[in-house]
Order: C-alpha cells, then sequence, then structure tokens
C-alpha cells in the first residue's frame, strides 16, 4: 500500500532532470587542459628529479668532463 504511494511522490521530471544534468556534466570538459598540463608538470619535474640524481654521481661527472675536453681539444 505503501509502495504506490512511495512511487507517486517521486516525479518523473526530476529523475530526467537529473540524469540530463549527468549527462553535461559528463561531456563538460572545462579544466581538463589545466589537468593535462599538471601531469605534464609533474612528469617534467620528476624526470628532473632523476636527471639530478643520475648526474651528481662522480662516474657521470668524469664522463661529461671527458666529453667536453674531447670536444674541446679536437680541433687542436
Amino acid at each position: 500500500m505503501k509502495d504506490h504511494l512511495l512511487h507517486h511522490s517521486l516525479p518523473r521530471r526530476d529523475a530526467s532532470g537529473t540524469l540530463r544534468r549527468l549527462k553535461v556534466a559528463l561531456r563538460d570538459d572545462r579544466g581538463s587542459a589545466t589537468a593535462e598540463y599538471a601531469i605534464a608538470t609533474m612528469a617534467a619535474v620528476g624526470f628532473a628529479g632523476l636527471l639530478v640524481a643520475i648526474l651528481h654521481g662522480d662516474e657521470v661527472k668524469a664522463l661529461l668532463t671527458q666529453i667536453i675536453r674531447t670536444a674541446l681539444t679536437a680541433g687542436v
């Protein structure tokens, strides 16, 4: 007996309006470019941190120094 009262107390247009608003919200891509830039920036920061960690090693410093010396003295 209460089921039919509950069913009639919820208007159909509210449900369809909610569904329509949900569809619009899911299709809305505002802010997606900002999120993409944030992800790309975080990836770049992570890569820069990795490079800093690698370049602090003594072997890498020696290798880079040797490459620079070879490049500068190649014409002499």
